[in-house]
C-alpha cells in the first residue's frame, strides 16, 4: 500500500500543477466564505433563504468542499483503481470553467441577481461538472480495478451532475417559471442531492481507503462498504420520489432512516479500522478525520427537528439554518482539514523530493507544514463552531459576529500551512 502523491510503476501520477490549484482555491474560498460569513452574521438571525444565507452555502459547497474534492480526486482516483487519468486537459477545463463560475454564482446570490450572474454561474460550472464526470467516467471504466471505492466516486460524480443541473433549472424558473412550483420549492432536493450524493458519498468511499492506509491498518470489509453504498443510494432515491410525488414529511423519515443507519455503519468501518491499526500513534490529522465521521451525526439532530412538529415555524428555519451550518462548516470542513494535511504534503514531497528518495537525506512530507499552526487551527476553529450554533439557535447577533471573527481566524492558519506547502522549496545539503 502506497500513499498518495507516491509514485507507482502502474500509475502515472497526475501533474502536481493541475492538482494542487483545486487546493487554493479551496482555502481561498473557506477565508472568503468566514468573512462572508462575519458581515452576514445578521442573515442567520433570520430565514434560511436569506439572499447572504444562500451565497454563504454556495461558496462553502463549490469554492470550499467541491474544489478540493476535484483536486484531490484527480490524484486520488488513479491510485485507487491503479489507473492513469484519462485527460488532464480534461482537468484543467473543469478547473478554469469552476473557479471562473462559482464566484458569478456567489455574487448573484449575494445581491439575489438571478439574471445573467446566476445564469452564466450556472452555465460554467455545470460545464465544469461535465468534464469532471467524463475524465472520472473514462478512467474508471478504462481500469480493471473497478473496486468499491470507485463505484463509489463514480455513483457521487453522477449526484454531483443532478445537483447542479437542477441547480441550473431553478435558476432559469425564476425568469421562465417552467416547473410545477416555484425555485424555493425545490431546494430541499437540490441540497440534500448535493449533500448526501455528493458530498457523503464521495467522502465515504473515499475515505473508506484512506483512513485504513493512514492508519496502516489490517481491516478491510467490502461487503460492509457496499451495503452502506446501496443504503445512501436508496435513501437518495427514497427521498426523492416522496419529495416530488407524496405530500406531507412522515415519508422523510424512510430516507432519514436508511441514510442514518449507513452512516453508522461507516463510523464502525472507522472504528474498526482504528482498533485493527499497526501505527498505534495517531496524528492530530487523523484524529481530526475520524472526529469528523463522529460529526457526520449531528445534523440528525437538527434534522429530525425539521421534519417533526417540535417547533413553530420561526424556530423550524432557525434550525435549518443550524442544520446547514454543521453539514459544511462541520463535518465537511473537518474532514477536510483532516485529508488536507495527510494528502497535500505527499503531492508537494512528491513533486520535489520523488527522484531523490533513497539517494539522499529528505524531509517527512509531514514536515512540510506547521503541526503547530494545525492544532490551533484546529482549537480555533472548534471554539468558533460551537459558538456560531450556540449563537444560531439563539438568534444573538454578537455572539454570531464573535464566532465568525473566530473562524476567520481559523481559515488564516489554515491558509497559512497551505500557502507554506505550495512555497516549499528543496532544502539544501
Amino acid at each position: 500500500m502506497f500513499a498518495p502523491g507516491q509514485s507507482h510503476t502502474a500509475v502515472k501520477n497526475t501533474a502536481p500543477e493541475l492538482v494542487l490549484p483545486f487546493y487554493f482555491y479551496a482555502a481561498l474560498s473557506l477565508l472568503a466564505g468566514t468573512i462572508l460569513l462575519f458581515f452576514s452574521a445578521d442573515s442567520f438571525t433570520q430565514s434560511h433563504l436569506h439572499p447572504h444565507v444562500l451565497a454563504i452555502t454556495h461558496i462553502m459547497a463549490l469554492g470550499w468542499g467541491t474544489m478540493i474534492i476535484l483536486g484531490a480526486s484527480h490524484q486520488l482516483v488513479p491510485v485507487i483503481i491503479e489507473k492513469s487519468l484519462y485527460s488532464q486537459k480534461l482537468a484543467y477545463t473543469s478547473f478554469f470553467l469552476a473557479a471562473t463560475g462559482i464566484p458569478l454564482l456567489v455574487y448573484a446570490f449575494y445581491t439575489f441577481n438571478m439574471a445573467a450572474p446566476a445564469k452564466w454561474g450556472g452555465r460554467l460550472v455545470l460545464l465544469a461538472v461535465i468534464c469532471y464526470v467524463v475524465n472520472l467516467s473514462k478512467t474508471i471504466f478504462s481500469s480493471r480495478q473497478k473496486n468499491v471505492h470507485a463505484w463509489f466516486i463514480l455513483a457521487a460524480s453522477g449526484w454531483l451532475l443532478f445537483t447542479v443541473s437542477l441547480g441550473l433549472a431553478l435558476v432559469y424558473n425564476f425568469s421562465f417559471s417552467f416547473l410545477p412550483a416555484n425555485s424555493f420549492k425545490y431546494l430541499p432536493l437540490h441540497a440534500h442531492a448535493g449533500i448526501i450524493g455528493w458530498f457523503l458519498l464521495l467522502i465515504i468511499g473515499v475515505g473508506a481507503r484512506l483512513i485504513p492506509m493512514f492508519l496502516i491498518s489490517k481491516y478491510t470489509n467490502s461487503t460492509l462498504l457496499w451495503f452502506i453504498f446501496g443504503l445512501i443510494n436508496a435513501g437518495l432515491i427514497s427521498f426523492t420520489i416522496i419529495f416530488l410525488f407524496i405530500p406531507g414529511t412522515v415519508g422523510f423519515l424512510l430516507p432519514i432512516f436508511l441514510i442514518l443507519i449507513a452512516i453508522i455503519l461507516f463510523a464502525w468501518f472507522c472504528y474498526k479500522s482504528f482498533k485493527q491499526r499497526i501505527r498505534r500513534q495517531v496524528d492530530e490529522q487523523m484524529k481530526t478525520s475520524l472526529l469528523s465521521v463522529w460529526m457526520m451525526l449531528l445534523p440528525f439532530i437538527f434534522l429530525m427537528s425539521i421534519v417533526g412538529w417540535l417547533f413553530t415555524d420561526m424556530m423550524s428555519s432557525r434550525m435549518t439554518l443550524v442544520y446547514g451550518f454543521i453539514i459544511f462548516f462541520g463535518w465537511i470542513t473537518a474532514i477536510i482539514f483532516g485529508m488536507t494535511f495527510k494528502t497535500m504534503p505527499f503531492i508537494v514531497w512528491n513533486t520535489i523530493y520523488g527522484q531523490k528518495a533513497g539517494i539522499g537525506k529528505t524531509p517527512n512530507p509531514k514536515d512540510l507544514f506547521s503541526n503547530t499552526v494545525f492544532k490551533y487551527m484546529l482549537f480555533i476553529y472548534l471554539v468558533g463552531f460551537v459558538l456560531f450554533i450556540v449563537g444560531a439557535v439563539l438568534a444573538q447577533t454578537v455572539l454570531l459576529c464573535i464566532a465568525a471573527a473566530i473562524l476567520i481566524l481559523a481559515a488564516v492558519l489554515y491558509n497559512f500551512n497551505v500557502i507554506k506547502l505550495l512555497l516549499h522549496k528543496p532544502i539544501a545539503k
